[in-house]
């Protein structure tokens, strides 16, 4: 099923994931293998059958692979209740979704859906913005997402990327800004407000990703609102001073 060599390659767009491989399938056709292994055993297949197919694709160190497990058990959302969350957040945090791709699968296509189904479950997907592991917080505003889009969770996504904006991960810095986009589509007034009063603590790359569907004007208009202030010539020069007395008293 693979592409000719050539005709794609899907690795130019990951970085620092040597561990990850590559058949370069295509969604389209990625897709249609999913939806083939799910029309063969729709009637007969309960959730835990379609996660235990899923469980060595997902561990599979090949994307696409990866891409067909999910995709199969997202055939079976409808399905899907509350117990099997621990599964999904046991896939990210043990390293079988180290990448955004298939983390943002998971998060877009299974976690997400189950959060719309089942509300409550947003805070606690949301407290995970404290894990350790990165691909963990990162879902802890991706999968908010779906919710986001139909009005819901907006107090928790505001507290979730509260808790974010000091992470100096570059891809939860992206998530934070493409979550708060989704929710000032449901209430632009407040976004503006929450850009406002955080202020400089919110990273630059997470600003830009917030305003993208600002106006021009109103997208300038935030950027320099929110600006850290310029350091002048003579702070630089009292910064530099104390320094050097703080590293000559230390010497002492």
């Amino acid at each position: 099923m693979a592409r000719p060599v050539g005709d794609f390659d899907a690795s130019r767009y990951f970085r620092g994931t040597d561990d990850l491989a590559f058949y370069n399938v295509g969604t389209a056709r990625m897709r249609a293998l999913a939806k083939s292994i799910y029309d063969a055993h729709r009637d007969t297949w309960t959730v835990d059958d379609a996660l235990a197919f899923a469980e060595p694709l997902v561990r599979d160190r090949y994307l696409d692979v990866k891409s067909v497990g999910i995709e199969v058990v997202a055939r079976f959302r409808r399905s899907l209740t509350p117990r099997v969350l621990p599964t999904f957040k046991r896939w990210l945090k043990d390293g079988y979704s180290a990448n955004w791709a298939t983390t943002d699968a998971i998060c877009g296509y299974l976690i997400g859906p189950l959060i719309v189904a089942a509300p409550q479950l947003a805070a606690r997907v949301g407290a995970w913005s404290g894990d350790r592991n990165m691909w963990v917080r990162r879902a802890s505003a991706v999968s908010l997402i779906p919710a986001i889009r139909r009005g819901l969770a907006l107090e928790i996504a505001y507290d979730v990327a509260a808790r974010l904006h000091p992470d100096e991960e570059d891809l939860i810095q992206k998530a934070v800004g493409w979550m708060l986009r989704e929710a000032g589509k449901s209430d632009a007034v407040r976004l503006e407000r929450y850009l406002r009063r955080q202020g400089t603590a919110i990273p630059r790359t997470t600003l830009r990703y917030a305003i993208e569907r600002f106006e021009p004007g109103a997208r300038r208009a935030m950027l320099e609102a929110t600006r850290p202030p310029r350091e002048t010539g003579r702070s630089r020069v009292l910064a530099n001073s104390r320094k050097m007395k703080g590293r000559t008293n230390h010497g002492r």
